[in-house]
């Protein structure tokens, strides 16, 4: 199934409605789909560079407003399916606890999985299921997923084709890394000034 869906987005960035196609996926990605949109913005801008920072932006801004999807169906559905689901089995009281925890760390938590491969929907929705300040949710949002697509389409942009293979083989490693090294110079910057 999902090689199916693999092919079908990889002929689509080929064709002349790829923008739309991968504002679409971007989109959808944020809040069900499992295919990260990666996969079509990367033959797009191998295909056209002149285009390139156009299919980033794209991709960026469609995320994040699958994002805000995923973050309503959170919101919503939780209160009219979920929470019932909890008070019954005796749960409700923990959740309050896990909520809090939660958006103790929520930017962190939206930023480091909007970078990395972790899927994003999980964080989108349950930022809407924990009532995550909502700014907050979309401060780290736009951020990460600027900061994932545009990095990616500059190294495109840049390093052409060899690039693709490299990032292909490495993507978790190197979104793990580049969150290491975030974290560890916020955490630097904190303990030495």
């Amino acid at each position: 199934m999902f090689r199916r869906a693999y092919d079908k987005m990889m002929n689509l960035a080929s064709h002349r409605n790829a923008p739309w196609a991968l504002a679409g996926v971007a989109f959808v990605e944020s809040s069900v789909f499992p295919l990260p949109p990666d996969i079509m913005l990367i033959p797009m801008v191998l295909a056209e560079r002149r285009k390139a920072w156009l299919f980033a932006a794209i991709a960026t801004i469609a995320s994040v407003l699958g994002g805000i999807f995923g973050y309503v169906i959170g919101y919503f559905l939780f209160d009219t399916v979920g929470q019932p689901i909890l008070n019954f089995y005796g749960y409700g009281h923990r959740f309050e606890e896990f909520a809090a925890r939660y958006n103790d760390y929520g930017a962190w938590i939206v930023f480091i999985a909007g970078v990395t491969p972790f899927p994003y929907k999980v964080i989108t929705i349950a930022s809407g299921v924990t009532h995550l300040n909502f700014f907050v949710f979309m401060i780290a949002s736009v951020v990460a997923r600027g900061i994932r697509f545009f990095a990616l389409t500059a190294l495109l942009y840049w390093f052409g084709p060899p690039i693709k293979s490299f990032i292909d083989r490495y993507f978790g490693i190197l979104s793990v890394v580049f969150v290491v090294l975030l974290v560890g110079g916020f955490v630097l910057i904190k303990y030495v000034m």
